[in-house]
């Protein structure tokens, strides 16, 4: 049987195959591209906030031995409920720590990386 080239009748479904698959890839590419840069964000965030009291990494003590590392905060609580504190101004019950105060997209930044650092 002679094999059909793209422009013969019929080919058009395995154009439509062809193309949903590529469209496929990309999009989970993209959609992981997406999430890895918001996660490098958060690092950026908490890093810049937050490392001169808290281990921020996968790794390592804090600098504020009563600072908890971020990688533990799983224990206590769900990273997501964090999500309110840290867009309305984390308060914090000793007088050294600063008030945090992030917007909407820093939120999802910093959530997203806590969650990615988390200890299993």
């Amino acid at each position: 049987m002679p094999s059909r080239s793209f422009a013969e009748p019929g080919s058009s479904e395995v154009r439509l195959v062809i193309a949903a698959s590529v469209a496929l890839l990309v999009a989970s590419a993209s959609a992981f591209a997406v999430e890895k840069g918001l996660a490098d964000k958060g690092e950026v965030l908490v890093r810049e906030n937050c490392s001169r009291c808290h281990a921020i990494g996968k790794e390592g003590d804090s600098p504020h031995k009563e600072a908890p590392p971020f990688r533990t905060l799983a224990k206590n609580y769900p990273i997501e409920d964090l999500a309110e504190s840290l867009a309305e101004g984390i308060v914090s019950g000793h007088p050294d720590m600063p008030i945090f105060v992030f917007g909407p997209h820093d939120v999802e930044a910093i959530i997203e990386y806590l969650q990615s650092i988390q200890a299993q």
